[in-house]
């Protein structure tokens, strides 16, 4: 059988789909890149905002019409909410949601899934892997009650992955080549809290660099109420990538009140003191929502001068949309969506600035970069892209193509159009490689 896959949205949903087409190859059956070759095709929706749910709808027309014949399977955040709006979609053979997702496989093939056999894995891996990084999914689900946020109510409680499970996925991944492991949830900073375990991320993250070899091991999204100044000193070990995303949505306390947000100005700058006191000059990024009912021009002028205070190294920038079933759609005082828009283009201005300057700051020194792929080639070699410890994005031209390897690089100067580093591979014998 020969399938497509498609995502969208967060890095959860990514990881989901490349463990659905590891256990389709296990099983036999082939990964095609293009739909119309496709027997089956699954979409992984997302729903988190309006602009989300309009675009996986637009995918899963799309695919139909590039190939009529196919079985579209649809999942994900916008499948949970609105199966009725999905299921009739021309090409829909079936809506799974999230709390069956993970025997979609199985629905599909009438195969079940086994435990991975590593031999046939590692045989059929290239040397070269067209990814260097791995997102691994260790919890699902959560239990905050963010007005706004629709994924509590498509993902359901927060619910962790045994130890046992993720130890032995990134064992796994380590013996198929890859050289990173990103750590992501819905709630990442909750890891254990439905089995009690207050620090059972903290926990999580030691396991894992004291029972592993994976080289770099990197942490998505975090809360910053799960997080305690201590929690820092994980960063000791440099295997550990020195990037945090912190969500902090409003710079104003007004709004954060609104959001019901477990932050506050004083206590989110504190955290970010104690992370750049314990880390040194790390890569903090972070998400803003512009535009939330009730958000006035004062709550706004607040919101953007404490941003531009925290000197993120990047920032996600949100307009608010209406989510179905949030008590932020039953507010007063919606914005209008010019408002939205101008809000949204001044703080976007804001982030292009500060991604800058952070990665300026790096400039001339150098940094072990996982090259993750190749966008082209000239006549002076490929165009190689990858992603520093610290997540500056970086291009190089080089003879070979680098994807696979994590390589030390020299960072030379900003691409303020393109919005990356141009950087020198400083590698001199074979024996520098890292494979």
């Amino acid at each position: 059988m020969r399938i497509h896959l498609r995502t969208l949205g967060c890095r959860l949903n990514q990881r989901e789909i490349e463990t659905m087409a590891r256990h389709f190859r296990r099983q036999g059956h082939e990964i095609v890149d293009d739909p119309a070759l496709a027997d089956q095709i699954v979409v992984n929706t997302c729903a988190v905002t309006e602009d989300a749910s309009r675009a996986s709808r637009r995918l899963v027309r799309g695919l139909n019409r590039e190939n009529a014949a196919a079985q579209i399977t649809v999942t994900g955040c916008y499948a949970q909410i609105a199966p009725d709006q999905i299921a009739v979609i021309p090409g829909v053979a079936r809506v799974v949601d999230n709390g069956t997702k993970d025997q979609l496989v199985t629905t599909i093939t009438g195969q079940t899934v086994e435990p991975f056999d590593l031999e046939p894995i590692t045989r059929d891996t290239p040397t070269h892997l067209a990814r260097t990084r791995a997102f691994v999914k260790v919890q699902d689900g959560c239990d905050n009650a963010c007005t706004f946020c629709v994924t509590t109510i498509a993902r359901g409680a927060g619910r962790s992955r045994d130890l046992s499970d993720v130890l032995g996925e990134i064992h796994l991944l380590t013996a198929m080549g890859y050289q990173e492991a990103v750590l992501t949830g819905v709630h990442l900073g909750s890891y254990g809290q439905d089995r009690g375990e207050h620090d059972g991320l903290v926990m999580l993250v030691k396991a894992i660099l004291a029972e592993t070899d994976i080289p770099r091991l990197r942490l998505s999204s975090l809360e910053p109420w799960d997080l305690t100044p201590d929690f820092f000193e994980l960063w000791s070990n440099p295997r550990l990538c020195p990037h945090l995303h912190l969500p902090l949505q409003s710079g104003c306390d007004a709004t954060l009140k609104r959001m019901l947000r477990k932050t506050t100005q004083a206590q989110f700058r504190a955290l970010m003191q104690a992370a750049r006191s314990a880390i040194s000059d790390p890569c903090i990024t972070s998400d803003v929502i512009v535009g939330f009912p009730g958000e006035t021009d004062e709550e706004f002028a607040i919101s953007a001068t404490y941003i531009g205070e925290m000197d993120f190294a990047g920032m996600h920038v949100f307009r608010y949309s209406k989510r179905p079933g949030t008590a932020a759609a039953r507010m007063r005082n919606h914005v209008p969506e010019d408002v939205k828009k101008a809000r949204s283009e001044t703080l976007i201005a804001l982030a292009a600035e500060q991604e800058r300057r952070y990665a300026e700051r790096h400039l001339h020194t150098e940094r072990p970069v996982a090259w993750e792929h190749v966008s082209g080639a000239t006549q002076d070699g490929f165009v190689n892209v990858g992603y520093t410890d610290n997540y500056i994005r970086v291009t190089a031209l080089h003879p070979r193509a680098l994807t696979g390897h994590v390589l030390p690089a020299r960072l030379t100067d900003y691409d303020p159009v393109k919005q990356m580093v141009r950087a020198i591979p400083l590698i001199e014998t074979e024996s520098e490689w890292t494979t």
